[in-house]
């Protein structure tokens, strides 16, 4: 593990495992840390926690955890195969900490979620469709176990520079999202029994952050 957790740790870290990113992609993947606030997620894992990463992607953030915390087991779901089978070819030679990564439909979510303490909800509440964003928190949190708790890191629907936002989906995912304001966030996870323990509103160059720490 790394001790120097800083933007410039994370980007040499993503480019000894990315090397053969194309120029889009390493705009995605390599400096991503630069313009959302991956060094306080990352330090929200406290040593020993199980981690689960909800929208994991091709693995890179559980990747940066593998490197700069000290989970003691990775899980991550997504709805795509090919972006799990990613995940597992990117955590092919990783032994440590164990890891498991599944498809999952984007409705039902998986009994092992129940076991983890942490888990992260990052950029992917934005993708949901917005008729069905209320449904989806309120399986999430119901899925979770007493004591755990929940990281949701989007895009400030409440904030103007959200077309900022939505032109970056345009561009890097050919969609725009349904993004959600701080406050509606916030509301919803109280109304299902969360206790919101930490939050922050950041801008990062023209991205309107959000993170809401909530507790089981």
């Amino acid at each position: 593990m790394q001790t120097d957790l800083n933007n410039a740790a994370i980007i040499r870290f993503l480019k000894t495992k990315f090397k053969g990113a194309g120029f889009i992609d390493a705009l995605k993947i390599k400096y991503r840390s630069l313009i959302s606030p991956f060094i306080s997620l990352i330090k929200m894992v406290q040593p020993g926690e199980k981690a689960g990463d909800i929208g994991c992607g091709s693995g890179q953030f559980a990747l940066l955890l593998t490197e700069f915390a000290q989970p003691s087991f990775l899980y991550g779901i997504e709805i795509s195969p090919q972006l799990i089978e990613n995940a597992n070819s990117l955590f092919s030679t990783i032994t440590e900490p164990p890891h498991h990564f599944e498809v999952y439909d984007g409705v039902h979510f998986p009994q092992k979620m129940a076991e983890m303490d942490i888990l992260f909800l990052i950029d992917v509440l934005h993708h949901v469709p917005k008729d069905a964003q209320e449904t989806f928190i309120s399986a999430l949190t119901e899925r979770m176990k007493p004591g755990a708790r929940l990281v949701l890191k989007d895009i400030n629907a409440g904030s103007p520079l959200v077309y900022f936002n939505k032109m970056h989906d345009l561009i890097f995912a050919t969609e725009t999202g349904n993004e959600m304001s701080f406050d509606r966030a916030k509301y919803l996870l109280q109304a299902n029994g969360l206790n919101i323990i930490e939050q922050e509103k950041r801008t990062m160059y023209v991205y309107p952050h959000y993170t809401l720490v909530a507790k089981k």
